[in-house]
C-alpha cells in the first residue's frame, strides 16, 4: 500500500512538473514568458507582415489569431476559419504573404497508392474585406510508398516581393532505396514530384504541376532538387532563401541549405557532406557503424547492398557548414566514435544527426541587438541524449532547444557559428520573429506558446556612446581550425588597419585587411588560403593586427 502511494505521489509530481515546466534561456539578456497553452493539434504558426498579428494553424484546418496581452499565460486565441471555409481538411504548410494572403498546403490520397498535393490561397477582397479562397496549384497524382517516409508537400514561404510562393515536397523514401508500394511501382525510388522545391507565381490560379519529369521541368515550377524534406523555409535580410533539412535514419548530418534556382542538393546520393553508402556496390550494412537500430529504416532492413542504385547527377551543392561550438556532434564513419566537429576541425554540414531542425527564422528587420543582429534561429524537435546515444535522437546533444546562427558568406556558400541559447522545450515545432520578440510553438508537453524577448538594437546615439575607445585583437575561433576561422578585433578611432597571417619564419601568408576603418568592432573570416589562393599547409601560424601605433600578435593552428 505504501509503495502504491509512493508511485502515485511520484506520478503526481511528474504531472505537476510537466504543467509548470518552461524553457531555460542560457543568455541572461533574454527574457521568456508563456503566452498561452496551445490546444492539441496546433502545429504551424505564421505572422501577418502588415500588422504583425500571429496566427495558429490546426491539423483540422482551423485557423486562429492570437490576441496578445500583458502578463504570463494571459493571451487568448480567436477562431477565424475552419476547413469548411477553405476546404483544406488536412493541412501541412502555412504561410502569409506581404499583402496578407494566406497559403495552405494539403496532401490527399488518390487511387492506386498515389498522392495529390494542393496549395490553397486566401486573398482578401478589397471591396468586402472578406477572405476569398481558391486553388493556386495542384499536382498530378504521384506515387507514394507503403511506409512512413512519405514526407509529401509541406513547408511554404512567400518571397519578400510577394511574387512567388516556394513549396517543399519531401521524399518518398528514407535514403533513395526502392519502395515499390507492394509491387505497385516496380523498382521505384524517388519521383519528379518528390524531394524538390517548387516556385509558383502568387497570382496564379489552378496551376498544374506535372508528374512526368520532362513536363515538370518545362513548366518552370521546379526551383531546386535533391532535398529530402525541407520542412521549414525562410528568407534572410539580403533576400537569400534558406531551408532546414531532415536527414535519413542513418547517422548523417541534418542540413541547412541556401536554396538557389537550378541547384541540386544531393539527395539521395549525398546527405550532409557524406555519400550515401548504398551507392557502393560492395556496401555491407553489418559493418556500418552509423546504423542505429532505434530507427525504422534500419530495423526494416532498408539499408542493404544495392548494386542497382542509379548513378548520381552532377554537380551537387553542399549545405551550410557548422563551425560550432554547438549542435555539431558526429559519428566517425570508420570507428563509430562520437566526436565534436568544431573541436576536431572537421567540416559538418550542418547539424547533429536526428535533431530535426524546425522553425527557421531570420532577423530580417535588424531589430535585435548585439551579436543577434541580422542573425538566424532554428529549433530542434528531437530530445536526444546529452550523455550518449541510447535514445532515438541526436547523440551527446541535448536537443529540443533554440540555436542562434551567425551566418557568413564564404565563396559561393555560407558558414555558420552555431550557439545554443535556450533549451528544455517540449517538441518545439515552429517559430516567428516579430521585432525583438521570438515566438516559439510547442507540440509536446504543456503545448505552450512562448515569447522570448531579445535585447533591441541600439539607436545611432546609443551606438556612438558604446563605440570602442581602445584597440584589441581577440583569439580566433575555432582554433585550431580546418575549413575557416574568424578574427575579431576592435578599433578605437578611425585609422589605417592591417590584419595579416604569417608563418613562423615571419613570411606573410595572407593579407586579410589593409584599409582605413572607423571606430568599431570587426570580424574577418580566413578560409586557410594564401594570397595566391592556394591552400596553406597544416601547422602553426601567427596573425598580427596593426592599427596606427597599436600592434598585437596571436598564434593559431591550421589542421587538415
Amino acid at each position: 500500500m505504501l509503495r502504491r502511494a509512493l508511485i502515485s505521489s511520484a506520478a503526481l509530481l511528474l504531472i505537476i512538473q510537466a504543467a509548470f515546466a518552461q524553457p531555460r534561456v542560457l543568455d541572461p539578456d533574454i527574457q521568456v514568458r508563456k503566452l498561452l497553452g496551445a490546444s492539441r493539434g496546433v502545429f504551424r504558426m505564421a505572422e501577418d507582415p502588415r500588422d504583425h498579428n500571429l496566427y495558429l494553424l490546426f491539423q483540422s484546418g482551423a485557423i486562429s489569431r492570437i490576441e496578445l496581452t500583458e502578463g504570463d499565460n494571459t493571451s487568448e486565441t480567436q477562431a477565424l476559419y475552419t476547413a469548411t471555409d477553405h476546404k483544406v481538411s488536412s493541412p501541412a504548410g502555412f504561410a502569409i504573404g506581404p499583402d496578407g494572403t494566406m497559403y495552405l498546403t494539403q496532401n490527399k490520397s488518390a487511387a492506386g497508392g498515389r498522392n495529390v498535393a494542393s496549395i490553397t490561397k486566401g486573398v482578401i477582397d478589397a471591396a468586402t474585406g472578406e477572405r476569398v479562397w481558391s486553388i493556386l496549384a495542384q499536382t498530378e497524382p504521384f506515387e507514394q510508398c507503403d511506409c512512413i517516409f512519405n514526407h509529401q508537400v509541406n513547408g511554404t514561404v512567400v518571397s519578400p516581393d510577394n511574387r512567388y510562393v516556394y513549396v517543399n515536397s519531401g521524399s518518398r523514401t528514407d535514403h533513395g532505396e526502392i519502395q515499390d508500394n507492394n509491387n505497385r511501382f516496380p523498382g521505384m525510388r524517388e519521383v519528379p514530384l518528390s524531394s524538390a522545391i517548387f516556385r509558383l507565381p502568387t497570382n496564379g490560379q489552378d496551376l498544374v504541376l506535372p508528374a512526368a519529369d520532362a513536363a515538370l521541368r518545362a513548366s518552370g515550377y521546379l526551383y531546386a532538387d535533391g532535398v529530402r524534406n525541407a520542412y521549414d523555409l525562410a528568407f534572410a535580410a539580403n533576400g537569400d532563401l534558406f531551408a532546414t533539412e531532415n536527414a535519413p535514419d542513418r547517422d548523417m548530418a541534418e542540413e541547412l541549405n541556401w536554396l538557389r534556382e537550378g541547384h541540386h542538393y544531393g539527395f539521395p546520393w549525398r546527405m550532409g557532406l557524406e555519400d550515401n553508402p548504398q551507392r557502393s556496390p560492395d556496401y555491407n550494412p553489418a559493418k556500418d557503424p552509423l546504423l542505429p537500430k532505434q530507427f525504422t529504416a534500419v530495423r526494416e532492413g532498408y539499408y542493404h547492398n544495392d548494386p542497382t542504385f542509379p548513378p548520381p547527377p552532377a554537380p551537387f551543392t553542399d549545405p551550410v557548414l557548422n563551425l560550432g561550438p554547438d549542435a555539431d556532434s558526429y559519428r566517425d564513419p570508420n570507428t563509430g566514435e562520437i566526436k565534436d566537429a568544431s573541436e576536431e576541425g572537421a567540416p559538418l554540414g550542418t547539424f547533429t544527426a536526428h535533431r530535426s531542425p524546425l522553425g527557421l527564422v531570420f532577423d530580417v528587420g535588424g531589430h535585435l541587438g548585439g551579436r543577434y543582429t541580422a542573425g538566424a534561429f532554428v529549433l530542434s524537435w528531437t530530445e536526444g541524449d546529452p550523455i550518449g546515444d541510447s535514445k532515438a535522437g541526436p547523440f551527446k546533444d541535448a536537443g529540443q532547444d533554440l540555436l542562434h546562427l551567425e551566418l557568413t558568406k564564404v565563396g559561393d556558400n555560407y558558414q555558420a557559428h552555431v550557439t545554443r541559447i535556450a533549451d528544455k522545450f517540449a517538441n518545439p515545432i515552429d517559430a516567428v520573429l516579430v521585432a525583438n520578440q521570438l515566438y516559439v510553438l510547442e507540440y509536446g508537453g504543456s503545448r505552450g506558446v512562448w515569447e522570448l524577448t531579445f535585447p533591441e538594437k541600439a539607436t545611432a546615439v546609443e551606438e556612438e556612446l558604446v563605440k570602442p575607445t581602445g584597440f584589441s585583437l581577440g583569439q580566433n575561433y575555432p582554433n585550431p581550425f580546418n575549413a575557416t576561422t574568424t578574427f575579431v578585433y576592435q578599433v578605437g578611432r578611425e585609422v589605417w588597419v592591417s590584419l595579416s597571417i604569417f608563418d613562423l619564419a615571419g613570411q606573410r601568408v595572407r593579407s586579410l585587411v589593409n584599409a582605413s576603418q572607423a571606430a568599431g568592432s570587426y570580424a574577418v573570416v580566413w578560409d586557410g588560403t594564401d594570397d595566391r589562393g592556394q591552400r596553406a599547409a597544416s601547422g602553426a601560424y601567427l596573425y598580427r593586427l596593426q592599427a596606427g601605433d597599436f600592434v598585437q600578435t596571436r598564434q593559431l593552428a591550421l589542421i587538415k
